[in-house]
């Protein structure tokens, strides 16, 4: 299972566990939601951040891995790609 998945549903089951405390609690059902939301912000902040931690990882490796697919599109437009190909034929 990926990190951002594993971050998510930990997020959503916080959310979902904070309202089913705040439940019993006599009050307006916007204010408990907006309640459940603040405290399950928080309570992640602190209880998910290695889920947190592995999913930025994740996103900073996609990221690097289509910076380096870009460039390399953008070489063999330039018509450096053939240059390489050439050299490499010389040496090989």
């Amino acid at each position: 299972m990926s990190a951002a998945v594993k971050y998510t549903l930990g997020r959503i089951g916080l959310f979902v566990g904070v309202l089913a405390a705040l439940w019993f609690v006599e009050m307006n059902m916007f204010l408990r939601l907006m309640l459940a939301l603040v405290f399950s912000a928080a309570l992640s902040f602190f209880l998910l951040r290695g889920w947190r931690d592995e999913m930025a990882g994740e996103m900073a490796e996609a990221s690097e891995r289509r910076r380096a697919e870009k460039d390399r599109l953008r070489s063999a437009l330039a018509g450096d790609d053939q240059a390489e190909r050439t050299d490499e034929r010389r040496e090989g």
